[in-house]
C-alpha cells in the first residue's frame, strides 16, 4: 500500500502533530505500508533520515501562516496518480486543501485528521479567519473525505456535533517508549512538579499559578516547572507578573526544551500537570506517563484511563479542583508517586505503543481502499 501523509509544519517548536504525524509515518512503514510525508519548510534535517520526507517552500505572501505552496500542491497532483491514501493533518492552511483537489478524479482516498479543530474551544480562536477559510475551500474538502480520523471519543463527538456525516477512525497517538527511569532525583534535590507544553491561554496555567501559591506553603521540598514555548507574544511576561503579583515561590520558566534536555526535564519530574482548557489528545501526559510520571490533568482532555490505571489524577476543569488535587499529590510520599508513574508506563506499553497504532491505521487504510467489514474502532457514517 502507498500512502502520503500532508501537515503544514514539523518544526519541533510547535509539538503536537509536528511530532505525532513523523511517528505515524514510522510505524506505518514498520506495519508494511509504505509512508511519504509532504511539509512546508523548515524542517529538521534529522528527520529526513528517519522516514520518506518531502519538505517544500511556501509564499510568505499575503500571510505565511496560509502556507501556501506551488511546490507541494504541483507534486501532490503527481503523487496521487500511483497512491492509495492521501491522510491531510490538520486544517485551516493549504497544505491542507491541496490534498482534495489533487486526490479528484483519481482512485486515491482521502482522509482527514483534524487534530482538534472542531472542539468548541479552537473554533472560538480567529473564528472569522477560519469561517472565510472553511467557506472558501476547507469546508468541500473536509466533507469530501472518504474517512475521518479522531484522536479520541470526544474528539469524533466533536466532529458529529459540528455536523460531519462521514465514517470516524477513533485511533489515540501512540507515544515512544524511553528507557525506563532508574533514578529521578538526587536524594537532597527538590521534588518537582512538571508542566511540559505550549505556554498559551489555552492550557490553564494562571490557574496553575495560582493553584501552586495556594499549596506551596504545605509543600516546601517542591518546585514547579514550566517547560514550553511561548505560543502567544507576551504571555510568558504576563504569567510571571501574575507570579511575582501574588507571590508564587519556586517556579520557574524553563521555555522550549528538545531532545535530551526535554527528556531529562521528564526524566527529573516526580509529578506532571496539564490543567488545559482542552486538548484532542495530549501528548504531553503520553510522554510523561511513558517516562513513569504520575499526572494531573483536566476532564478536557481524554484521559479518563488516568484514573481507571490508578496513575494520577484526571480532575473537573477549574480553579478548585486543581488546588484540591495538587494538595493531595504533593502531600503523597515518594514510594506511592513513583508507584503510580510505573502503573502509568504500563498502561503506554500496553495500549499506546506507536507499533500498535501504525497497525491499527494501516488496517484502517485497507477497509477505505477494500471495503467489507470495519475495524471495531471505525465509526459508522450517518
Amino acid at each position: 500500500m502507498e500512502t502520503i501523509q500532508v501537515t503544514y509544519t514539523v518544526d519541533e517548536k510547535v509539538g503536537g502533530p509536528a511530532q505525532s504525524v513523523p511517528a505515524l509515518c514510522g510505524a506505518l512503514e514498520a506495519s508494511g505500508a509504505r509512508s511519504t510525508l509532504h511539509v512546508v519548510a523548515p524542517a529538521p534535517e534529522a528527520l529526513a533520515r528517519r522516514i520518506r520526507l518531502v519538505v517544500h517552500p511556501q509564499w510568505r505572501f499575503p500571510h505565511p501562516r496560509l502556507g501556501i505552496s506551488p511546490a507541494m500542491r504541483r507534486a501532490l497532483y503527481a503523487a496521487v496518480a500511483t497512491a492509495d491514501i492521501i491522510h491531510v493533518h490538520g486544517l485551516w492552511q493549504m497544505p491542507n486543501v491541496y490534498p482534495s483537489w489533487a486526490a479528484r478524479k483519481t482512485k486515491c482516498q482521502v482522509v482527514v485528521s483534524p487534530r482538534g479543530s472542531f472542539s468548541p474551544w479552537a473554533l472560538k480562536r480567529s473564528s472569522l479567519r477560519k469561517r472565510s477559510i472553511w467557506l472558501a475551500c476547507q469546508g468541500r474538502a473536509v466533507r469530501q473525505a472518504a474517512l475521518l480520523h479522531a484522536t479520541s471519543e470526544a474528539e469524533a463527538q466533536d466532529m458529529r456535533d459540528f455536523g460531519l456525516r462521514a465514517p470516524i477512525a477513533v485511533i489515540p497517538n501512540g507515544v515512544t517508549l524511553p528507557d525506563r527511569v532508574v533514578a529521578r532525583r538526587a536524594a537532597d534535590g527538590p521534588r518537582r512538579l512538571l508542566y511540559l507544553s505550549r505556554v498559551h491561554p489555552s492550557k490553564g496555567l494562571d490557574f496553575l499559578i495560582r493553584s501552586w501559591r495556594s499549596v506551596q506553603d504545605t509543600a516546601p521540598d517542591w518546585t514547579l516547572d514550566i517547560v514550553g514555548g511561548e505560543d502567544q507574544k507576551g504571555y510568558q511576561a504576563e504569567l510571571e507578573g501574575l507570579a511575582r503579583e501574588i507571590g508564587a515561590e519556586r517556579v520557574a520558566f524553563h521555555g522550549a526544551l528538545f531532545g535530551e534536555r526535554k527528556a531529562e526535564a521528564f526524566r527529573r519530574a516526580d509529578l506532571f500537570v496539564l490543567p488545559t482548557h482542552f486538548e484532542n489528545f495530549g501528548m504531553s501526559v503520553a510522554e510523561a506517563l511513558a517516562y513513569e510520571v504520575p499526572v494531573i490533568v483536566t476532564r478536557r482532555a481524554p484521559w479518563a484511563g488516568v484514573e481507571a490505571n490508578r496513575c494520577g489524577w484526571w480532575i473537573e476543569f477549574g480553579q478548585d479542583p486543581l488546588t484540591e488535587s495538587l494538595r493531595d499529590a504533593l502531600a503523597q510520599p515518594p514510594d506511592a508517586l513513583r508507584a503510580m508513574g510505573q502503573r502509568g508506563r504500563d498502561w503506554m506499553e500496553k495500549d499506546f505503543s506507536w507499533n500498535r497504532m501504525g497497525q491499527m491505521m494501516h488496517e484502517t487504510y485497507l477497509w477505505v481502499v477494500g471495503g467489507g467489514t470495519p475495524p471495531a474502532w471505525v465509526r459508522s457514517g450517518i
